[in-house]
């Protein structure tokens, strides 16, 4: 949406639009956990730093050591219309915004006789959330969209989302102070948004007020007949920084510093964020669809929220193979590994930390399955890799797919870089592709030495 001084949240009107194996795993069991649910223990390296449940007496208000309630229609001294072009007035009724005695919040659009409409919206107290320096913040809250489609969900827009901390008491800075949406919908399709905004409006580098972001069917059951969990992963152990964006486990978008400028990447993270729970009823992200409210949206139709919760892990750890499928523009961790032969891994002293696979000689492989380079072609590899070999010795970085027997889609030729963690970024062209694939780093020689090490790789267009 887009108003030219507010937070847009979710106005991608035409854009077609892990970790331990403990979290992957405790995400997917959190998808299909009962309605009324506690948030899930949270795995060996994470620690849980907010949670909410949602537990009480129905009827009652949410917990306001936690919440607090944006009212009325925009903030003190922002935007009308919260910058969005929303037609509801927030309020902190119980009618909107409520416990149903379930451990379950509802979140309530209602339209009064006068045709007009009222709903909820909160916000964490605490602006606080980031990632420690080297380390992961994980935001996940557990969600069934409004149960309503066709006409009668026009006009509908349930979002789940994070907004800098700067931006509370201006108002006036978005987007250069940083928006992650981890869900959005519109109009009761079955699709979960979620976009990162950065920079300026309109246009700049993060294409505002569309912002960066991707949307994906939910899967298994529709967004709005069961509960599905939502999750943004923002990840400071990696280079570049990336910030994932996942539903029951299954990673569809992300993010990452490199692809925008220094200067926009630090206004809009270099500083803690608060979360936000809203239903909106109408403005530009709807309208986008052709969803304007009219007398066929159904009133009274809730967002039930099982649970939120936050998590931090610092850095340093080894990130296993994810459940679900792998975004190839995303960093990679080499030594998230399905499978290998001859690969060991070790602490690395590269930035971020974590560990590296090493030892790799003629012959040696790691697979990376389900490997997601969507529809528009990937035509580059970058792999961040050393090399302690003396001189002389070099060998081939190669990737291969669906099998190691198949030719090679591109490579690189590596020699010493001074040492075994003196690493470098190098570049390779490799031939055009999409959909999804596993993805073999195999590593040729005509010697038997060892000749490289590898932190991380991704793939680019």
């Amino acid at each position: 949406m887009s108003a030219p001084s507010g937070p847009s949240r979710r106005r991608r009107a035409l854009i077609t639009v892990l970790s331990t194996f403990g979290l992957a795993a405790a995400l997917a069991t959190a998808a299909t956990l009962p309605a009324n649910a506690n948030a899930p223990t949270p795995p060996t390296g994470w620690t849980q730093v907010f949670v909410d449940d949602f537990n009480g007496t129905a009827g009652t208000g949410v917990n306001t050591s936690n919440w607090q309630y944006a009212t009325g229609t925009g903030y003190p001294g922002g935007p009308a219309n919260w910058g969005t072009g929303e037609v509801e007035t927030m309020t902190n009724s119980t009618s909107n915004v409520s416990l149903d005695g379930n451990g379950n919040l509802r979140i309530t659009p209602i339209r009064n006789a006068s045709g007009n409409w009222t709903s909820g919206r909160i916000e964490t107290n605490r602006t606080d959330f980031q990632p420690p320096s080297g380390g992961k913040l994980r935001v996940e809250a557990r969600i069934q969209m409004p149960n309503v489609t066709g006409t009668a969900a026009e006009g509908y827009w349930p979002a789940f989302w994070m907004l800098g901390a700067p931006y509370r008491g201006n108002y006036q800075n978005w987007p250069s102070v940083g928006e992650l949406d981890i869900m959005e919908n519109v109009q009761g399709m079955n699709r979960v948004w979620a976009t990162m905004h950065c920079g300026t409006n309109p246009g700049g580098p993060c294409n505002e007020t569309t912002g960066i972001g991707n949307n994906t069917p939910c899967p298994g059951s529709t967004c709005q007949s069961a509960f599905h969990t939502y999750t943004m992963e923002w990840d400071r152990s990696v280079t570049p920084e990336t910030i994932r964006f996942l539903v029951d486990g299954t990673q569809f978008h992300s993010v990452n510093a490199s692809q925008v400028d220094a200067t926009t990447w630090s206004n809009a993270t270099n500083h803690g964020f608060f979360i936000i729970l809203n239903v909106a009823m109408g403005g530009a992200f709807p309208d986008a669809f052709g969803g304007g409210l009219d007398s066929g949206t159904q009133s009274g139709v809730p967002m039930t929220v099982d649970y939120v919760q936050v998590l931090s892990a610092a850095g340093g750890g080894t990130t296993p193979p994810p459940t679900g499928s792998r975004d190839a523009y995303a960093a990679i961790q080499a030594e998230s590994y399905n499978s290998q032969s001859g690969v060991s891994t070790e602490t690395t002293t590269d930035t971020g930390g974590g560990q590296n696979i090493g030892h790799l000689a003629n012959g040696d492989w790691a697979l990376y399955q389900n490997v997601n380079f969507g529809s528009t072609a990937a035509t580059q590899f970058v792999a961040r890799v050393a090399s302690g070999a003396a001189s002389g010795v070099s060998g081939l970085v190669e990737v291969r797919l669906d099998s190691r027997s198949n030719a090679p889609v591109g490579s690189f030729a590596l020699a010493g870089t001074g040492g075994w963690q003196t690493w470098r970024t190098v570049p390779a062209n490799i031939s055009s592709v999409t959909g999804t694939h596993d993805v073999y780093l195999t590593f040729t020689s005509g010697q038997p030495t060892d000749f490289v090490n590898v932190n991380w790789f991704n793939f680019g267009h």
